[in-house]
């Protein structure tokens, strides 16, 4: 049985089972790059405030008032795991037209790894149940989170789907979302890890990436900004939508006379996920937004707007 379910009412669900790590003290220099678990004082002055990402000059300043530790939130450890019968490790040869290049993997363990995770791709590929069974086994012992996608063109959801089943509690679950498919979550395993699987599609397992799983890992992580920050702007030129389903939209942005945003070409080709400066953000209820209207943009991290 499956939930058809609000792009909100989804990521609702996903941040329950996201529950933030314990701190630990950590040495200063390795505290660098970890988010500070508690405020820190000098007397009775607030210096540094919980939430915040240790960078280069908190750890002098944490040295300047005398500490050797800082209590910190450790980085999820995440586990990316790709099956299906048709996927060819990149570098191998494609055997028949029905294979395709293991793209997901790659992608999703860059992807979580840039979101402050430390990110584990499984090397082999599991294609039948036992072997996805036992690599789902075998990694839960180093993993606060799995995520896991399939083939482009197979039956991998079905198979995923009958694994995780048999291992925890799980909800299958379609968003209103364009561009997207059926997604697995819930917790598996005696230490009752989150899971969650995207659909095989690179483009649309790229985009659930940004929109679901960053914001579990930023959780996880105890940050301050779970989400991306957003703008508004001018948009370019005319886009279309499917009303009853939010989209995000590939785009660029620039700064010719205030923000401009650009949808770009192509949106369904991988191309699209790495040119983008930026999501548009159209609502459920639009059929389209004309040129020159403002939109509601969210800004990913390579943007220099």
């Amino acid at each position: 049985m499956e939930e058809e379910l609000s792009v909100g009412e989804l990521l609702e669900k996903l941040l329950q089972i996201s529950v933030p790590l314990s701190p630990f003290e950590m040495p200063l220099l390795d505290a660098h790059g970890a988010t500070l678990a508690s405020d820190i004082y000098a007397g009775e002055r607030l210096v540094l405030r919980s939430g915040m990402r240790i960078r280069s000059t908190q750890i002098g300043l944490a040295a300047s008032i005398g500490l050797n530790l800082l209590p910190t939130l450790p980085h999820p450890r995440v586990v990316v795991i790709s099956a299906g019968d048709d996927l060819v490790e990149p570098g191998q040869k494609l055997k028949n037209t029905d294979d395709e290049f293991e793209t997901n993997s790659w992608m999703l363990t860059t992807a979580v790894r840039e979101a402050g995770a430390n990110g584990f791709r499984v090397n082999n590929i599991p294609d039948n149940h036992q072997r996805l069974k036992e690599v789902i086994e075998d990694q839960m012992v180093r993993a606060d989170l799995i995520v896991i996608s399939g083939a482009h063109h197979d039956e991998s959801f079905e198979l995923i789907s009958s694994v995780l089943r048999e291992l925890g509690d799980i909800t299958s679950a379609r968003p209103k979302m364009s561009e997207s498919g059926l997604h697995n979550f819930g917790l598996i395993g005696p230490d009752r890890i989150p899971v969650i699987t995207l659909p095989g599609d690179p483009v649309v397992a790229g985009i659930a990436a940004e929109i679901f799983v960053r914001p579990m890992i930023r959780k996880m992580l105890g940050a301050s900004n779970i989400f991306r920050n957003q703008l508004k702007a001018k948009l370019k030129s005319p886009i279309t939508a499917t009303p009853g389903e939010r989209s995000f939209v590939r785009a660029v942005l620039s700064s010719e006379s205030g923000v401009i945003v650009t949808a770009l070409e192509d949106q369904g080709e991988l191309t699209s996920l790495s040119d983008a400066h930026a999501l548009i953000i159209v609502p459920e209820d639009s059929a389209g937004i004309r040129a020159g209207e403002i939109v509601d943009v969210m800004v990913l991290e390579r943007s220099s707007i």
